[in-house]
């Protein structure tokens, strides 16, 4: 993506609050087509969770700054991820992110075999023990 583009993402009240969105999280935004209600529906999900909210399509819901659902739904084919950037108390500020950096940045997150750390514990005063501090 060239330039920044913003999303609102609402309806939080609908599904589990704001506790799924946390300033840093990737989101995958998903088109509903098959929506009932709105036919440039996207739906924002979370791994393991389901859906947590969709993407604003109302002029009422759209906050200033951000793009609508029915402005976003050509920029990209089925699915699309986002950057959780600001968390309101009724919805979440989403940058619409490319989706081959994301995909790029799965891969490297690959894990590798990496010998486990060992565990260090260190005599305080006293006699105590403490893990990982020096006393």
């Amino acid at each position: 993506m060239k330039e920044n583009i913003f999303v609102t993402i609402n309806c939080l009240n609908m599904f589990y609050g704001k506790k799924p969105f946390e300033v840093g999280r990737i989101v995958r935004l998903i088109k509903e087509p098959d929506n009932e209600y709105d036919h440039e529906a996207i739906g924002v999900f979370l791994p393991f969770i389901d859906r947590i909210g969709y993407v604003a399509n109302s002029v009422k819901t759209v906050y200033d700054g951000t793009s609508s659902a029915g402005r976003i739904y050509d920029s990209f084919d089925d699915y699309a991820y986002a950057q959780i950037m600001f968390v309101t108390h009724s919805c979440a500020i989403g940058l619409l992110l490319d989706k081959s950096d994301v995909q790029a940045d799965e891969q490297d997150k690959q894990p590798e075999e990496q010998p486990k750390p060992k565990k260090t514990t260190h005599k305080a005063a006293g006699g105590k023990k403490t893990m990982g501090f020096k006393g």
